[in-house]
């Protein structure tokens, strides 16, 4: 929602680093610090300028794929310039995110980026015209006083940046941190405890830094009853958990101000939330004039996104009855077994060590046993996915017989079923399990197979940058 179109307008945005806009200066007034940092405003001008200049040679260079894109795109030249990183400077900066001093910072920034923009698609607008449309919008003095030349219908959109904050090694948009420690899983199950490079940097430069320590703040959502972390640390250092969603709303209002498009911004509640807690918020979000506002409630999907053990252990609740949606990738076993019908191939994919699905295949027994063997597996996959014990499916199939059954390495195999359920009960019978760090309420990404997040109204992959938006 933070880019309105027009029938048939592209998307076409950009954001700016601000982790990247920091310089470090002497302040001989705080001796107990060798410097301090500042924002570097004319960095800032000077990316905002070129930035502005490459959004609209995007539109020249594009190649669309419908005509009525083309001209819609071109005639009103929309582009979108935001930021990124916004947590990241108030860190740098000491200033706590849910803090008047960073709703001040906020409104200060975007204002300028803002101005800025326009200042940049102006001489653009002198140099290459102005968009096709102009006559008709508010710039050729309709709605403003005097007539204001412009490259382009809008300048500024505040984007999540969900895939190209991870690329940048940054905070996206302008969330706040989302944990300052969590648990990344790499190939072969390998745990990696990933922290925030500002926050390891300081904790070593102050002393208190520890493997042990990070780990442990890998498992909460929040270092704020951390007491062995100094507290002007703790205070600077606050996570999405911390940040109350007034303090969300303000922060996008703030940035709302100066954009011109939308902001896109999530306001985390806790599970607790109630519905008048989610309509104050609605109702804040409208009287200080966002134009539109992310609400995500803890808990509240039957398929939560998990980042942090905290989170994880709410969120162990199993609907039974619900159909969980099949990730893009599974591990399992594949297991033979003799039949009357030759041998029977089972395999079983699994997810967080409990059996997901099953397929089967059987040589050289005809059509129709073929197509009774498929059924079967279809019904059982369908069973294990809508919550179904195991040990129920097993205790269902075993000793069903068939007019063939034989002996083998599992005894007597009565039929295909039969075999099935033996080969069920051979690795999940009797609360056995295959370890895995997955879980089975967790999104999965379809390109590398980790954990997707939700963040900035969108849903993310952390370990390779794929998004749904």
């Amino acid at each position: 929602g933070e880019q309105p179109l027009l029938p048939y307008e592209s998307c076409n945005l950009g954001s700016i680093n601000l982790s990247k806009v920091v310089r470090a200066v002497v302040d001989p007034s705080d001796t107990s610090k060798m410097f301090r940092n500042e924002i570097d405003w004319d960095k800032l001008r000077e990316l905002v300028h070129i930035a502005v200049h490459f959004l609209d040679n995007v539109i020249e260079q594009n190649r669309y794929p419908l005509p009525e894109i083309e001209q819609a795109t071109r005639n009103n030249r929309r582009i979108g310039l935001g930021v990124m990183g916004w947590a990241d400077l108030l860190v740098m900066l000491d200033i706590p995110y849910n803090s008047d001093d960073a709703l001040k910072l906020g409104d200060q920034l975007m204002e300028f980026i803002e101005t800025e923009a326009d200042k940049a698609s102006n001489a653009l607008a002198e140099k290459r015209g102005d968009f096709p449309n102009w006559e008709k919008s508010i710039f050729s003095g309709k709605g403003l006083s005097p007539a204001k030349h412009r490259r382009n219908s809008t300048v500024t959109t505040v984007a999540p940046t969900g895939t190209i904050s991870i690329i940048a090694g940054c905070s996206s948009g302008i969330e706040p941190i989302f944990a300052v420690s969590y648990v990344r899983n790499v190939m072969d199950n390998t745990k990696l405890i990933e922290t925030n490079p500002i926050f390891e940097a300081r904790s070593k430069e102050m002393g208190f830094f520890s493997d042990r320590l990070m780990e442990r703040i890998a498992e909460k959502n929040s270092i704020a009853d951390f007491e062995e972390i100094p507290e002007d640390l703790r205070h600077v250092f606050v996570t999405a958990h911390d940040v109350t969603p007034e303090w969300h709303i303000k922060m996008q209002a703030v940035f709302q101000r100066h954009t011109e498009n939308a902001v896109s911004k999530t306001i985390n509640m806790t599970r607790e939330a109630t519905v008048d807690d989610v309509r104050t918020a609605y109702e804040l979000s409208y009287s200080l004039n966002c134009k539109g506002v992310t609400i995500y409630r803890d808990g509240s999907r039957a398929y939560q996104v998990l980042s942090t053990k905290q989170t994880e252990g709410a969120t162990s609740v199993d609907e039974k009855g619900v159909v969980k949606d099949r990730p893009e990738a599974l591990q399992g076993i594949t297991s033979k077994i003799k039949t009357g019908f030759g041998n029977l191939y089972v395999t079983i994919n699994t997810f967080d060590g409990r059996p997901f699905e099953v397929f089967a295949q059987i040589g050289k027994s005809g059509y129709d046993t073929m197509a009774d063997t498929e059924a079967i597996c279809r019904l059982i996959s369908l069973s294990l996915r809508s919550g179904v014990d195991v040990e129920e499916i097993i205790e269902q199939l075993r000793g069903i017989g068939g007019d063939t059954p034989v002996f083998g390495a599992g005894g007597l195999i009565r039929s295909v079923p039969d075999a099935i359920a033996k080969i069920l009960h051979k690795h999940f019978g009797n609360g056995k399990g295959r370890k895995s760090d997955s879980d089975l309420k967790m999104l999965i990404c379809p390109d590398c197979g980790s954990g997707l997040k939700a963040e900035s109204g969108c849903i993310l992959c952390p370990e390779c940058g794929y998004s749904r938006c």
